[in-house]
């Protein structure tokens, strides 16, 4: 997004996915808290590693000053040249806690060149994705929460996603995957904390994913701790299709993987002390205008018990379904990581 190597560029920049019609509105009527994405950050740059532009720091402070003016944040992250502070904590009373995280800034740089890989090195216990001491606020907010849920807001998968379905794990070195002791150390975390109703909400890979999390993810009769709700893109990689659920090749060996869906839309999730709701909702199409929104999934949380429970799934339309061959697999990997 932030591609400009002077602030008049980087300011240009956000406005452009604002310009289609119905985005002003959308962005106006509707409270947000924004944690970042890859695309915000120069070069999806971890911590502060440069890149090997000369002028990579100096467009990150264009871009974070840009950013901060674009977007709804308070006075607390204001940019300080290359640094900003993004991670807080939203109270809805004694319903619900939002830990807006920031797993750009902080973390370490991905393990073993970054892509889908097989890696010892993503498993180091001295490597993290939030930082040790946003770590340790996020840790320190789990045991004095008393809320009812508590949301996780952040940018990128957090449960396991092995692509290979034989003895070798390949995963996402981009992801929580890719800091396995980091995500061990903050599930552990909420489970040692008593954390009632722990929920991660994701976004990044331009799907719609839906996970139970696990704390052995190599053990599928470990017990499950808590529940991950992915959402897809509004328009970023076209149209879509869609699929039966259940029918994308990870699930088969991921069994924690409860849903994955490749039509564009949004999550919609309603709250209350007894349950939490997630819809599922997709578009047909976003090439065209007037697209009709429908519930393509619908997923509830039970209070005090982990795990999705699904209680709506809409079969595909057969127009717009995935056409017959499509290694949905290859093609998950190529949209998460081949850059433009």
């Amino acid at each position: 997004m932030f591609g400009g190597r002077c602030p008049p560029v980087a300011r240009w920049s956000p406005d452009v996915h604002r310009r289609p019609r119905g985005c002003p509105e959308s962005t106006n009527r509707t409270p947000g808290r924004k944690p970042w994405h890859c695309p915000d950050v120069p070069s999806c740059s971890a911590a502060r590693r440069s890149a090997p532009d000369p002028d990579f720091l100096a467009r990150r402070a264009a871009a974070f000053q840009a950013y901060y003016e674009n977007m709804p944040l308070r006075r607390t992250s204001i940019p300080r040249g290359i640094d900003m502070q993004l991670y807080r904590r939203v109270r809805w009373g004694r319903l619900a806690t939002f830990h807006m995280l920031d797993t750009r800034q902080y973390r370490d740089d991905q393990a073993c060149g970054d892509g889908y890989k097989s890696c010892d090195a993503a498993s180091d216990p001295a490597r993290s994705i939030t930082g040790a001491a946003q770590e340790a606020w996020l840790l320190d907010g789990f045991r004095r929460c008393e809320a009812r849920w508590d949301l996780l807001g952040q940018q990128v998968f957090f449960a396991q996603r092995d692509n290979n379905s034989g003895p070798l794990t390949v995963t996402s070195m981009d992801a929580w995957d890719g800091y396995v002791a980091s995500r061990d150390r903050i599930t552990r975390g909420w489970t040692a904390a008593g954390v009632r109703n722990p929920v991660v909400l994701t976004g990044d890979v331009h799907a719609h994913w839906a996970s139970d999390l696990k704390l052995d993810y190599a053990d599928p009769t470990s017990r499950t701790v808590g529940s991950e709700l992915v959402c897809s893109s509004i328009t970023s990689t076209g149209d879509g299709a869609d699929s039966p659920t259940g029918s994308h090749p990870w699930l088969a060996f991921n069994p924690h993987l409860r849903f994955q869906n490749n039509l564009r839309g949004y999550v919609r999730t309603t709250i209350t002390p007894a349950e939490l709701t997630a819809n599922f909702d997709v578009l047909p199409y976003v090439s065209r205008p007037d697209a009709p929104a429908y519930t393509r999934a619908r997923f509830v949380i039970e209070d005090r018990v982990p795990g999705l429970n699904l209680t709506y799934d809409r079969p595909p339309a057969a127009a717009r379904t995935a056409a017959p061959g499509v290694d949905q697999g290859r093609q998950t990997v190529e949209a998460e990581t081949v850059r433009p």
